[in-house]
């Protein structure tokens, strides 16, 4: 499958799932491929009628089956008996591939790949440059790690009863600031203030706005 014959502008994946199904049962008819390798019927056609024109397949009456060497992607030269066209054979599952422009589609996804993950990596250590380092202290003897405190984190002079927030400018308790209680800031509004029925409310109402919309 990670040939470039098989990708989807060239034989495609059903060609090599019939091709499997011919390889393990020869001499099949269209509707026993249907069921063997689970591929519909009209795609069976198509994908038939594809490899027949590499003359990777061939058929006799309604039975088809693989042609000799047709695992290599080496096809023979089969006339078409409805109009006398003959079929160039395939050469190779290179060559396969050359015809249908796909050659190279495989190491080109795989640069992309590594591409992409390079570039996460790199934006994953840009991150990991910013985040504020531990401080070590020595205690007894031995090195302790201390977390740099966080922006959000209230420092416990700020800490007021009820658990408010001191504001560091005039001292008073700051009207819309709360300590959680992992000790980190937390903003509350009136609209926080609603009830578990009026939150049910605007989550329904705001949840068939998204169907209508969808």
């Amino acid at each position: 499958m990670g040939h470039d014959a098989f990708a989807h502008h060239a034989l495609g994946s059903a060609a090599l799932v019939i091709i499997s199904a011919l390889h393990v049962h020869p001499d099949q008819t269209v509707i026993e491929l249907v069921g063997t390798s689970s591929v519909s019927r009209a795609t069976t056609y198509r994908t038939l009628k594809r490899l027949a024109d590499h003359g990777l397949v061939q058929h006799t009456g309604e039975t088809w089956t693989l042609a000799p060497r047709a695992l290599e992607g080496f096809g023979i030269r089969l006339p078409d008996a409805d109009n006398g066209h003959t079929a160039a054979p395939a050469q190779g599952w290179d060559r396969v591939a050359e015809q249908h422009g796909t050659w190279g589609v495989a190491a080109r996804r795989k640069a992309l790949h590594a591409a992409e993950r390079a570039a996460y990596q790199e934006a994953l250590d840009r991150l990991a440059e910013h985040r504020s380092r531990a401080l070590v202290i020595v205690r007894d003897g031995r090195q302790v790690l201390v977390p740099m405190p966080r922006p959000d984190e209230i420092p416990p002079p700020l800490h007021a009863p009820g658990g408010r927030v001191l504001d560091p400018a005039t001292g008073r308790p700051a009207a819309d600031w709360r300590v959680a209680t992992d000790g980190r800031l937390i903003l509350i509004t009136t609209a926080d203030q609603r009830s578990y029925d009026e939150l049910a409310a605007a989550h329904a109402e705001a949840r068939s706005e998204w169907e209508s919309a969808a």
